[in-house]
């Protein structure tokens, strides 16, 4: 039998992640030398704001500080409707929120920011409002790239992330890790994406799922379908993925959709367009989101925020990309995972609007078909991965023994 690493290695869904195996006896390198004394350095602040999938992207850096930094209070600065992303999370002390409307509501953030005295901001954002919150901590060392609007507001001002890289395409947490490498934080293994399931998580979704009428007690084996997305032009036609769920149960898995409670129509469409049980959520926190996917033997959907979610609590994934940078915002993990698209000359795009076509066309023409070959390839890498795993594990000689418990059942781990 092939060795764990051989395996991880020959697999295509994870070969953009080779670093994470082919030096792995080498210790983590910084990007830069170090710009202060870090051991005078107690209290950091990440400014990150937007939207889910940026948040969970962060979390490569917020992991390489806090290996670096074991004991200091390391910080986030999240808008309140994402915060929940990270919510019991150990890379992080704490998280403070920005409300999304209200002048008054944000100069308390900035007294509040003042107030904690870091030593460090880093604003990985870049915006106007981020870049006046880190201002405003008066923070000693203000870390921002050049090319933001107000950079003049930093005080450590980075050069581009392919400069600092020496890389011409860049994904999105390598983006960010630049900007923590760059001041002499070790990031060169460019970790993945992570984020922490809590048991009342599980705990919830868990009879979200017995009341949908999910059989929790038999160990019902599921994979979870997004089918929505931010806009048109990334968001495949509810009809191809009701076909996607028609091929599930022949791979031993129930399809478990899940939407926002103002996705519902999707929701009630993909249900009525499919010829096979599906069980429908439209309820879940963005925690229960996360503890349904570690519990799921499959992800398939759509470029987006839930998509990174999935990724970051090793979910094995099918993303089906439109009009987004593949090599941008494809999901940051070392477990099996494959991006399917159709490519076409004018993609990446804003994605705002199809500026070429009557319709989006980059995601209309992906097929169901490619999309099912791609679910079968990701099926069994992880098939082979556990096999492996099992093989590996102590007390199971030879590869011989029964399963581990912990992959029975909803309420423990997949």
């Amino acid at each position: 039998m092939n060795s764990l690493r051989e395996i991880i290695e020959s697999s295509p869904s994870v070969r953009h992640l080779a670093f994470t195996t082919e030096r792995e006896n080498d210790e983590p390198q910084p990007l830069g030398p170090a710009l202060w004394d870090w051991s005078r350095v107690s209290r950091v602040l990440v400014a990150r704001l937007r939207s889910i999938g940026d948040t969970v992207l962060t979390t490569p850096s917020l992991f390489a500080l806090r290996r670096f930094l074991p004991h200091a209070q390391i910080h986030i600065l999240l808008e309140d409707w994402v915060a929940p992303v990270l919510d019991g999370s150990d890379l992080i002390d704490r998280v403070v929120t920005v409300p999304r409307d209200g002048t008054s509501a944000r100069a308390r953030v900035a007294r509040e920011l003042r107030a904690e005295q870091y030593d460090v901001v880093y604003n990985l954002h870049g915006g106007t409002t981020a870049t006046l919150f880190t201002r405003a901590t008066g923070a000693e060392y203000r870390v921002g790239f050049e090319h933001y609007r107000y950079a003049r507001l930093h005080n450590h001002v980075a050069p581009s992330a392919r400069e600092i890289w020496q890389r011409p395409t860049l994904h999105s947490v390598e983006q960010q890790l630049a900007l923590i490498g760059w001041t002499g934080v070790p990031v060169s293994d460019r970790p993945a994406t992570r984020l922490t399931v809590s048991e009342e998580a599980v705990a919830t979704v868990s009879e979200k799922l017995r009341l949908a009428g999910f059989e929790v007690e038999k160990s019902e084996r599921f994979a979870v379908i997004h089918p929505t997305a931010a806009f048109d032009t990334k968001q495949w036609a509810t009809d191809k993925f009701a076909r996607v769920a028609e091929e599930l149960p022949a791979r031993g898995l129930t399809p478990v959709a899940i939407v926002s409670s103002k996705e519902e129509p999707i929701l009630e469409s993909l249900i009525e367009q499919t010829s096979v049980r599906l069980i429908g959520l439209s309820n879940l926190s963005l925690p229960e989101v996360a503890a349904l996917a570690s519990r799921s033997r499959l992800f398939i959907g759509n470029d987006s925020g839930i998509a990174h979610i999935a990724a970051a609590v090793a979910a094995p994934c099918v993303v089906i990309f439109g009009s987004s940078n593949r090599a941008h915002w494809r999901p940051w993990t070392t477990h099996p995972n494959e991006v399917v698209f159709e490519d076409m000359p004018c993609q990446p795009c804003p994605g705002y609007f199809c500026a070429e076509f009557e319709k989006p066309e980059c995601i209309r023409r992906v097929p169901v078909e490619r999309v099912v070959a791609a679910i079968d390839r990701v099926i069994h890498q992880s098939a082979t991965l556990r096999s492996a795993e099992e093989s590996f594990r102590p007390g199971l000689a030879g590869g011989q023994g029964e399963p581990n418990s912990s992959r029975e059942g909803f309420l423990e781990r997949r």
